[in-house]
């Protein structure tokens, strides 16, 4: 899937919003397990964005992960534990 592996380059970029913007589209068009997938990654950008904000983060930290969870990593050829892993250690979950 083309689309991770551009997000993934502006996640690397610390491009948090638009990594959330470059997903939506795919997650739109999306079903089941794939668009779970997806929210849970738009959401984990979400939250390090809010950080970048002042804010905490924190709620859709957690969305993320009720999202991910079960999931294998990598997933759709996108390892996103280290990413899930990243995003709890700068939000100190």
């Amino acid at each position: 899937m083309e689309v991770l592996g551009e997000a993934l380059r502006l996640w690397r970029e610390g491009r948090y919003f638009e990594v959330h913007e470059v997903l939506e589209e795919a997650w739109r068009e999306a079903r089941g397990e794939e668009r779970r997938f997806l929210q849970g990654l738009i959401l984990l950008a979400a939250a390090l964005h809010q950080q970048g904000l002042g804010k905490s983060g924190l709620r859709n930290l957690r969305k993320a992960e009720a999202r991910l969870r079960g999931l294998p990593s990598p997933y759709l050829g996108l390892d996103w534990r280290p990413l899930l892993l990243e995003a709890r250690r700068r939000l100190g979950a």
